[in-house]
């Protein structure tokens, strides 16, 4: 087996290297606001074909042909110089994919090449008090009336909300059908009157979920995806492509050198932790997960990229139950190798994700985090009926009849 790159992607590699010199911006671009310059980076990426290579160009993407090599080459070589890409957000990763496969023209046409681009951000509205686990059984109301749907209730659980243009979100349009069938897929403006965000602080000291309150909030009736009642299956859509990102080999891939950049900052027994028998071999370990994850992510790359939905469900579901499985692995030994100090409460700041890699506040709210991650998505035992049904083809498990 050659693991070689041939010529051809050596010369590819030194082609994105020297494109991403540009980064940061300098000169009068570099006095604009960060997320001006990253949304100017982001689009020059996009012209040179090494953003978003999977949406056309009519839609804001680079349009090219799918190469897994060359993907995987861009996303080493951008990580390497933490450069604006693939942006791994809700718009980008979910709404995008989805509006593609199932959107109308003008809401293609409106909505995707700005949410690639940076320019508009998005939040999901799917959890509610009582509609967590079951989330067909949600009560939030959309009313139509006229050439508007009229909203009232209350969500729960949303990520970045108090940040977010825009949210995707599932509400009940049909409240006498049976549940699965009563829901529709909407697109809210979060500037919208009769909308109120209460942030929820969380054990980390951050505040990124947040409870959305509708009252009488008014959205253009065409402004829903799919059709009237079958909100159901358009969020699948958008479910399978959240499970992408939560199992996201890239972040995994940054996560580890962090982690061994900690595992030879530290010391055990008066020498680099990374010099320790043990510690090597969890390290050893959780790179073979990593790189196990990465070449997954391959597949499902060239099977999506040929159209085979089949081919699909296995390692998409692998991703996010190992990846979010992975994810624990690593905060939990960063949190052994800082010993004490990984008692230090994270500040805002670190809950947040917004300070630097390697502080011992952060990898002790990435550890909180990493618990929440195997949640969102599906929890892991749905994983693993989905892939039982699904994937390998197993009898359903027993349910209570409702």
């Amino acid at each position: 087996m050659n693991l070689e790159y041939s010529e051809e992607y050596v010369a590819f590699r030194a082609e994105v290297r020297e494109f991403l010199q540009g980064w940061p911006l300098t000169g009068d671009e570099a006095q604009l606001p960060v997320h001006e310059q990253e949304i100017r980076f982001r689009r020059r990426g996009i012209e040179r074909g090494y953003v978003y290579r999977n949406f056309p160009r009519a839609y804001g993407g680079s349009e090219q042909t799918p190469d897994v090599l060359r993907e995987r080459i861009i996303r080493e070589e951008y990580a390497e110089a933490s450069a604006p890409g693939d942006s791994a957000g809700q718009g980008p990763s979910m709404l995008a994919p989805t509006l593609l496969e199932l959107g109308t023209e003008a809401q293609r046409e409106r909505f995707i090449a700005p949410t690639l681009a940076g320019e508009i951000s998005w939040c999901q509205g799917y959890s509610e008090p009582g509609a967590g686990s079951d989330l067909a059984s949600l009560q939030t109301r959309a009313e139509l009336q006229g050439d508007e749907w009229v909203i009232n209730g209350h969500k729960i659980w949303t990520t970045t909300a108090h940040e977010a243009d825009f949210m995707f979100g599932l509400f009940r349009t049909e409240p006498q059908a049976p549940k699965h069938a009563g829901i529709s897929y909407l697109l809210v403006d979060m500037k919208a009157p009769g909308i109120e965000i209460r942030p929820l602080r969380e054990m980390t000291g951050a505040s990124m979920f947040n409870e959305v309150f509708f009252d009488n909030v008014r959205t253009p009736a065409e402004n829903i995806v799919g059709k009237r009642g079958e909100g159901w299956q358009v969020s699948r859509a958008t479910l399978k492509h959240e499970r992408n990102l939560i199992g996201d080999p890239n972040f995994m891939r940054r996560a580890y050198l962090s982690l061994l950049q900690l595992a030879r900052d530290t010391t055990r027994n008066g020498r680099p932790a990374i010099e320790d028998p043990s510690i090597r071999q969890e390290l050893a370990q959780i790179e073979g997960f990593f790189m196990s994850l990465e070449y997954t992510g391959a597949r499902l790359l060239t099977a999506t990229a040929r159209n085979e939905e089949a081919k699909v469900i296995l390692p998409m579901m692998t991703m996010k139950l190992y990846g979010t499985d992975l994810r624990q692995r690593i905060t939990r030994l960063a949190l052994d190798l800082l010993e004490n100090r990984s008692l230090i409460a994270p500040t805002e700041e670190e809950g947040s994700h917004g300070a630097p890699e390697g502080r011992p506040g952060t990898w002790t709210a990435d550890y909180m985090s990493a618990i929440a991650i195997s949640i969102a998505g599906g929890a892991s035992n749905i994983q693993r009926n989905i892939i039982g049904e699904r994937a390998l083809g197993l009898p359903r498990d027993l349910r209570t009849p409702k």
